[in-house]
């Protein structure tokens, strides 16, 4: 959360409250601050042993709203010490949000927080504009593919001219806390001297400090038997009374990211490999708009921050169009037809840059701050002239900012 203009977010909050859990015999004996007596975020976290932990949002969508509204209380008052009847409002939303979703945010920010107006974003947009930070005024562009890969879930997003082609996103059910529970699951295989309580937050600072995408995972496995020495690392920690524990780190550091290109080694359920899912959503995108797409594959969240991330998938990718298209050479070639004009190979490009890990907020940041905003923006005049249903559907930026 933050203010528009900025460059990075004021406040980064884990989506986690904990409320005191009920006890048997004192359910009656109300004094009407129950709603009050709840944490949020890290707090929240720290005081698991004595409050009841609850995550409003699951794989992105808002599945308690009772929470969900006394979270974005929390943010806005507590926070950002802003008065919100003062303050035009974005939130952004994941892909194939429902419309209902869109109505139940309205109802709250305009009924119980009395916000003069309203933009619920796509996130795939907000990143595409947070991806001209890395490029020149001429380049930058509202087309392009997204892979916004967070903590719960990664979509590919395909957007054309600002406009998300819905019936073309791809949905992957593996993420960060899936690499962070399969590196968990080798400390414990191994038995590392990490206290159980300790072992989530270990595997999670292991994931974000020590690990990176190979290009090749035999060889890589290959590199770490020649010299272990070179290779591994020592994750150091403390306990609650004080005393220090180390742990090595070794496979986990090329295998966590790895699941990415070979889920095999994490799912059972799932199979398919992130290039594949983003060369299949492009391959399904109106003919026109495919080249672009493949020009601005744009990486998104905090789970595509790993070293070399960028460049293994390019690669991969580029390396199936590049095998369609000389399979394509040979069946024309075959058929006799030589005199037909060859395409041109296709650009394969991903994109990476410093805001990328915020890239959603950043764009909303720099979208919000322009004088665009207030025009899509919905108001309260119009919330009390036609109700929710205002909210369903979402004007789209046409400035270039």
């Amino acid at each position: 959360m933050g203010y528009a203009g900025n460059v990075e977010p004021q406040y980064i909050v884990p989506t986690v409250a904990g409320f005191k859990a009920s006890q048997g015999g004192l359910e009656g004996k109300r004094d009407g601050l129950e709603d009050l007596d709840f944490y949020m975020g890290n707090d929240a976290l720290k005081h698991s042993t004595t409050h009841q932990i609850s995550y409003p949002i699951r794989h992105g969508l808002i599945e308690d709203w009772d929470n969900m509204e006394r979270m974005w209380q929390q943010c806005l008052f507590k926070y950002l010490r802003c008065e919100p009847e003062e303050h035009h409002v974005m939130l952004t939303e994941p892909p194939l949000n429902t419309p209902e979703n869109r109505e139940y945010t309205a109802e709250i920010m305009f009924e119980t927080f009395g916000v003069p107006g309203l933009y619920i974003a796509v996130q795939a947009v907000l990143a595409l504009a947070a991806s001209w930070s890395a490029k020149s005024v001429a380049e930058r562009t509202l087309t392009g593919t997204v892979i916004d890969a967070g903590d719960g879930v990664t979509h590919i997003i395909p957007v054309a001219e600002g406009y998300v082609i819905g019936s073309c996103i791809k949905h992957i059910p593996l993420a960060g806390r899936d690499i962070t529970q399969f590196i968990m699951e080798m400390l414990r295989d191994r038995k590392e001297p990490i206290p159980p309580e300790d072992l989530l937050d270990a595997a999670r600072r292991i994931k974000e400090q020590h690990c990176y995408c190979a290009p090749d995972l035999a060889k890589e496995y290959s590199k770490y038997d020649k010299d272990p020495r070179k290779f591994f690392r020592m994750y150091t920690g403390k306990r609650k009374n004080g005393v220090e524990y180390s742990a090595d780190v070794g496979y986990e550091r090329f295998l966590g990211p790895e699941m990415f290109f070979s889920p095999e080694i994490v799912s059972s359920d799932f199979l398919t490999p992130l290039p594949q899912v983003v060369d299949e959503a492009i391959l399904k995108c109106p003919i026109d708009s495919r080249r672009g797409l493949y020009k601005n594959i744009v990486l998104s969240g905090g789970s595509t921050m790993f070293k070399d991330f960028g460049r293994r998938l390019q690669r991969d990718i580029k390396r199936r169009a590049d095998t369609r298209m000389e399979a394509n050479r040979l069946i024309t070639m075959k058929a006799g037809l030589k005199e037909v004009v060859q395409a041109s190979a296709i650009e394969v490009n991903v994109i990476g840059h410093a805001l990328q890990r915020y890239a959603v907020w950043f764009g909303g940041s720099l979208v919000a701050s322009g004088p665009e905003f207030y025009r899509v923006c919905c108001t309260k005049a119009q919330y009390d002239e036609e109700g929710p249903r205002i909210a369903r559907h979402n004007p789209v930026f046409t400035a270039q900012f």
